[in-house]
């Protein structure tokens, strides 16, 4: 059975940063390419980013291109993301979903997803 649990989330000030964290519990992450996604009140779910089970494909939505940065750590059983220059838009729960070795095209072909992460951009 498949676990995920995210972590890093906060309250930060524009401008700022965070580093979230994807861990998981029972399973290794070697295989497993992890998306993030984010989902504010009243909004509908957005894919942030993906990173495939080598690292070596990368995917970001526009909103975020060049402020955040997908990383992994198998050693950890650890997928990061690096959130850089952050908005008051960028305000949402955020949650990590896996699915083995490739970005899918939709989220609905994750196989598991983490219970998120609140990340708040306030002054």
């Amino acid at each position: 059975q498949l676990q995920l649990v995210e972590s890093g989330g906060g309250l930060v000030q524009p401008g700022g940063s965070l580093r979230l964290s994807c861990a998981a519990a029972g399973f290794t992450l070697d295989y497993y390419a992890i998306g993030w996604f984010r989902q504010a009140p009243g909004k509908e779910r957005e894919g942030v980013s993906c990173i495939s089970s080598s690292g070596s494909n990368t995917n970001y939505a526009d909103s975020v291109r060049g402020r955040f940065t997908n990383s992994r750590d198998n050693a950890k059983n650890t997928v990061y993301l690096q959130m850089n220059s952050l908005k008051p838009e960028d305000t949402a729960v955020y949650y990590c979903a896996a699915r083995p070795y490739y970005c899918p095209e939709n989220y609905y072909e994750y196989d598991e997803w983490g219970q998120g992460t609140q990340v708040t951009v306030s002054s």
